[in-house]
């Protein structure tokens, strides 16, 4: 198991995202991290139930923001290696990812998904992106 200290740059999950951030504080079970980028987009829809659109709470979720800062588990995190990109364009590369995937999903979760993921991108994400021009 890799020792992990403070300063520290690691890639952690939270929920279902996955970030890049720098290890602020050791919590004993947890880390507390400044997020620095995103790897994987948040999946939408009911995590306990994965697929399923009817009768189920269908969450949006969102990419945790650029140093907002989270407690990460140490058992889900580890140490990133190489240069950490840009916030506003790994945000961009995480959402055309599962946007992607989404789409050659093709299924009525797919679908639900993906609208989801465009109100987000509509109503916040695209503010990020105009102001990382």
């Amino acid at each position: 198991m890799q020792t992990i200290k403070i300063g520290d740059i690691v890639k952690t999950r939270y929920n279902s995202g996955t970030y890049i951030g720098e290890v602020l504080e050791d919590r004993r079970n947890f880390l507390l991290v400044k997020i620095l980028a995103v790897l994987e987009h948040p999946a939408q829809g009911d995590l306990h139930n994965p697929g399923q659109v009817e009768g189920v709470a269908f969450h949006e979720r969102k990419a945790l923001a650029f140093n907002e800062k989270m407690n990460a588990r140490k058992r889900d995190t580890e140490i990133f290696e190489g240069e950490v990109p840009d916030y506003a364009n790994s945000l961009k590369n995480a959402l055309n990812t599962i946007k992607q995937k989404l789409k050659d999903e093709n299924s009525e979760f797919g679908r639900l998904s993906l609208s989801r993921i465009q109100d987000l991108e509509e109503h916040y994400y695209n503010k990020i992106f105009q102001e990382s021009l």
